[in-house]
């Protein structure tokens, strides 16, 4: 599998390829945008770039997230749009050896495609996710992309 970024979220640890990430960042507060979507908290520029902040806890757990001194924004890009995920805390960033990685076919991994599989680690579980298809299972996802590139 290769090194991954590990983040915390709610109580669960998941973990992206460390190719899709761009940067980790400290929460800032996003300029809201209206009529986005319920899990787009608004837009941040980040290197010169706009950027649409995603709300991951309100993606996963249909909640809003608590914003902590150690909330951060994992900045990804996917094949449509670079956005950032709001995480609980960014932990770290691991090898996962290719054997720790489970293929888990429970009813709720197969509603969520962008899982990609479980770590199973002596200490924890890690679940791996694919941000592409997360991004690509986001209801209104490709419209987003449309409204970010027209300001871009």
């Amino acid at each position: 599998m290769g090194k991954v970024i590990v983040f915390q979220l709610d109580q669960e640890q998941y973990a992206i390829p460390v190719e899709y990430v761009v940067s980790i960042e400290k929460m800032s507060e996003p300029t809201v945008i209206p009529h986005m979507p319920e899990y787009v908290v608004g837009v941040v520029r980040i290197r010169g770039e706009l950027v649409p902040v995603l709300d991951t806890t309100r993606i996963f757990y249909r909640r809003p997230y608590d914003r902590t001194e150690k909330t951060r924004l994992v900045v990804v890009h996917t094949e449509q749009l670079t956005v950032a995920f709001i995480v609980d805390e960014a932990k770290e960033i691991i090898d996962l050896p290719e054997e720790a990685i489970k293929q888990v076919n429970l009813l709720a991994y197969r509603n969520a495609p962008y899982f990609t599989g479980v770590a199973n680690l002596p200490e924890r579980l890690i679940t791996l996710l694919d941000p592409n298809r997360l991004f690509m299972s986001l209801e209104g996802a490709m419209d987003l992309k449309e409204q970010i590139e027209a300001t871009n």
